[in-house]
């Protein structure tokens, strides 16, 4: 763990401890001001003069925003968004030097939120020219008036820069920022328990984190010395470095979340059926008229699940690929989902462009690419053979195709994160190259059998299927 590090750790636990004061400011205009200049400060830490790209960032989204067409801002926002971001990374080649390293995390969360917002913008004044030309249910029209927004100057400035996800998430839509500081749930929540529960495993991912750091480092990875020991280790090495990897992660979601809960951003009641990014999905008439009655709001049960962003334990120990997916950097998804997913025009080729924006919003290392971009072949051989095996099987051998499941998963996490984590092309390519690509010729391998065994299957159910209808023709 480097001085970085440290100082990105310390940041953190202090953003936890200062919601323990945060959470009891009532005056709202007091508590956006104060959780700004919170924001700004730990931006400046972390970023030192760096700290202009966020302001530019913002400001130009605000423009973006407010003056251009409704119709089109989200588009715009997301064109100059993603481009600044390029630039950011690339300032070397125009005589500005790299902001550091900690500063591309703030930029990447002020991305999502500053594009999120305009989409946000844009589905307001979608549905506002819905309501305008066709009839909609009660339930409809609550849900349109419950997401509606209309941010300012002052308010679009507040949520880019509000010190609750500034340094590293949770992502958490314009509409929950408003929330937060209108309606009281964050008085009646119990904060403490949510937050008790999520920080108590942190101490085992600190320590087996030393722990697989200490023992299989990733700069041996790029050693002369790693290259000179056997076929069999160097193809191991993967597995260790993404359970270093996984510890690391898990640490700073979950402390992040954490700043979300002791500040008390985030809570809703559970009748609203909240959604990890999004918020409240249901009952949206029942939580305004549970804003005026003080008896039911301390009666009522709330939970933190619109800032939940990850779950250590689904991500390890789930059976496939795709659920694994699920439950990891959730919030982010959920805004890969609406604002990419559902939104791109060509549902053939949905899935290769939101790897592409993931990739691109991750950074411009080839590793990202090579990890996140071979996303959608992991998921096609998952699908073969989960039809083959896992989809009708039961019992002991759905146990064990299970176990099985997990185990081939897990490989390809592996195989891909090592990527991920190596960056650079030459590197990733010269370990590859040093175990002859044995992931990739595994998984083909794998995918071209387990297509002709689907293939026999097939034609095999249909047989007997045919063989059913002649016998009843018979009878």
């Amino acid at each position: 763990m480097n001085f970085d590090d440290v100082i990105y750790l310390s940041l953190l636990f202090f953003s936890i401890g200062f919601g323990y004061y945060y959470r009891t400011i009532k005056d709202q205009d007091l508590k956006k001001n104060v959780g700004t200049i919170v924001g700004i400060l730990l931006t400046f830490i972390v970023s030192g003069v760096h700290i202009l790209h966020s302001f530019v960032t913002i400001l130009v989204n605000t423009l973006i925003i407010l003056y251009v067409n409704k119709k089109q801002c989200h588009l715009v926002s997301f064109a100059f968004s993603f481009s600044y971001l390029l630039f950011f990374r690339s300032t070397v080649y125009f005589g500005i030097p790299y902001p550091p390293a900690h500063t591309n995390m703030v930029q990447m969360m002020l991305t999502l939120k500053l594009v999120g917002l305009a989409f946000e913008v844009n589905s307001t004044y979608n549905a506002q020219k819905k309501r305008d030309t066709s009839e909609k249910s009660q339930d409809e029209k609550d849900e349109d008036e419950a997401n509606k927004i209309e941010p300012n100057c002052a308010d679009i400035f507040h949520y880019a820069f509000n010190y609750v996800g500034v340094l590293t998430g949770p992502y958490y839509r314009y509409r929950t920022f408003v929330d937060y500081l209108n309606f009281p749930f964050a008085e009646h929540v119990n904060w403490k328990k949510a937050t008790i529960d999520k920080l108590k495993y942190v101490p085992l991912y600190a320590i087996l984190f030393l722990w697989g750091t200490y023992n299989w480092p990733l700069s041996y990875a790029t050693s002369d010395e790693f290259y000179e020991r056997s076929w069999l280790y160097r193809y191991w090495y993967i597995w260790p470095n993404f359970f270093i990897f996984r510890m690391r992660i898990y640490i700073g979601l979950v402390l992040s979340e954490c700043v979300c809960t002791m500040a008390g951003l985030g809570a809703y009641p559970i009748f609203t059926n909240p959604k990890s990014g999004q918020g409240p999905s249901e009952k949206f008439s029942d939580m305004k008229k549970l804003i005026s009655n003080d008896v039911s709001l301390s009666k009522t049960e709330y939970s933190f699940e619109a800032v939940h962003n990850i779950n250590p334990y689904g991500a390890d120990f789930c059976t496939t690929y795709r659920e694994a997916m699920k439950h990891w950097n959730i919030c982010i998804q959920y805004w890969l989902a609406v604002n990419i997913y559902k939104r791109f025009p060509n549902k053939k080729h949905r899935t290769t462009v939101t790897m592409l924006v993931s990739s691109f919003w991750h950074g411009i290392y080839s590793g990202y690419y090579c990890c996140i971009g071979t996303v959608p072949f992991a998921l096609a051989l998952e699908d073969v053979y989960y039809k083959l095996y896992l989809k009708d099987a039961k019992g002991q051998f759905l146990k064990i195709y299970g176990w099985v499941h997990w185990f081939v998963r897990m490989h390809f996490f592996s195989y891909q994160a090592i990527a991920f984590l190596l960056l650079e092309v030459n590197v990733i390519l010269h370990y590859y190259n040093s175990i002859y690509h044995a992931g990739l010729v595994i998984g083909i391998i794998l995918y071209v059998v387990g297509l002709q065994l689907l293939k026999t299957k097939r034609i095999k159910e249909k047989k007997e299927v045919r063989s059913e209808g002649d016998v009843k023709k018979s009878n």
